[in-house]
């Protein structure tokens, strides 16, 4: 038994790697993905392009701008002077967002009387417009708060002080709120995902293309034997791969790894069994190499929209939510953010670890028999 596996290993290997391009797309092409995908995958919103229609042009309305320019949120593009240009701004996107001051603001801050403000926000993308109306209300609410202690000041005791309450903010495990931090480990386990689910499902299949599958029927070889020879390969290259995008994702994006890196290696290979295990599953119902990465792309984009990666499980119905539990996807984002981010452990991590181990038996088992009925 050893030694047949021994020669289908060797086989796959040789296999794999006789075409020299085929290395690069192995193990330089996931470094690549983690570098673009970790620069594009983001939720901070930076920089956002605004325009200034400042109608009152006083001292109150000139440091009221500066304050949105010195938050570091806000990019000043243009300073415009009628609403013409606003709603062209607006429609060819030019800006993001345009801070309006009528005549009399300053006079009426000044007089003590409630002064309007407005923020007009391009609403196509709603997640951005909802940051860049809570970065404006926190920066309108500061300044409109150090008017009201600068006007009490002046009136020499005559207000009474008030005790006050201030919040103190701590985050745990991500303290500087990056989003980086909170996707890149996702992206790791998406490209580790899509490699390994890419190569086996067109293991089977290429043998009956090449016509190498006869050759390997008439042989003693057994389809558990046959499953073993084509995963273990593939397993090994995608441990590899992870060691490589780990490497990048704490030695240039700065990702913490808390947890225990042999409790990340032994989860991972749990995972790769649950791929593995599709993507053979996917080869072993296909007829055409064609048809193997169809389907391949078919069941992955599923994967990712419902492994919590983009989008929160909690947000959506509760039919997808049920859904969630086939994803394995799901399960490992949960063990690969907590070992890097939380630093937790196998008392926390065991019923993901045991959802993968089932996931995982289940289609390698389901792949042991179907190719077990093509011998038929």
């Amino acid at each position: 038994m050893l030694e047949r596996i021994k020669h289908m290993l060797k086989k796959e290997f040789i296999q794999v790697f006789r075409d020299p391009r085929m290395r690069p797309v192995i193990f330089v092409a996931p470094i690549i993905q983690l570098l673009v995908f970790s620069y594009a995958v983001t939720t901070d919103v930076r920089n956002i392009a605004t325009a200034i229609f400042d109608r009152d042009n006083s001292v109150v309305s000139r440091e009221l701008v500066a304050r949105f320019i010195n938050s570091g949120y806000f990019e000043v593009v243009e300073y415009i002077d009628n609403y013409s240009q606003a709603r062209e701004l607006i429609d060819r996107g030019g800006a993001q967002a345009i801070l309006f001051m009528n005549k009399g603001f300053g006079d009426k801050v000044k007089a003590g009387r409630p002064a309007q403000l407005q923020i007009i926000v391009d609403g196509i993308d709603s997640n951005t417009a909802a940051i860049v109306l809570q970065y404006s209300n926190r920066i309108v609410s500061e300044f409109s708060e150090q008017l009201v202690r600068s006007e009490f000041g002046t009136l020499q005791g005559a207000v009474k002080k008030f005790g006050q309450v201030n919040l103190i903010g701590r985050a745990w495990f991500n303290e500087n709120l990056e989003s980086r931090n909170f996707y890149v480990p996702g992206v790791i386990a998406t490209i580790v995902a899509l490699i390994t689910l890419m190569l086996t499902s067109m293991a089977i299949v290429r043998e009956k293309e090449i016509g190498t599958m006869e050759q390997i029927m008439v042989t003693p070889i057994t389809p558990k034997e046959f499953i073993l020879g084509k995963t273990m390969p593939f397993a090994l290259i995608g441990l590899i791969d992870v060691v490589l995008v780990s490497i990048v994702g704490v030695f240039w994006f700065d990702i913490p790894i808390r947890g225990s890196l042999l409790l990340l290696f032994f989860c991972t290979a749990l995972y790769l069994m649950t791929t593995l295990g599709i993507g053979l599953l996917i080869s072993t119902i296909s007829r055409t190499q064609q048809q193997a990465m169809m389907t391949t792309f078919f069941f992955f984009m599923p994967t990712i929209l419902l492994s919590g990666l983009m989008f929160p499980i909690a947000n959506m119905p509760t039919v997808i939510q049920w859904l969630t539990y086939l994803n394995p996807m799901r399960y490992f984002l949960v063990i690969i953010r907590g070992i890097f981010l939380k630093g937790v452990g196998f008392n926390t991590l065991w019923p993901q670890m045991m959802a993968l181990t089932i996931i995982g038996l289940g289609t390698l088992w389901l792949s042991t028999t179907r190719f077990k009925k093509t011998l038929i």
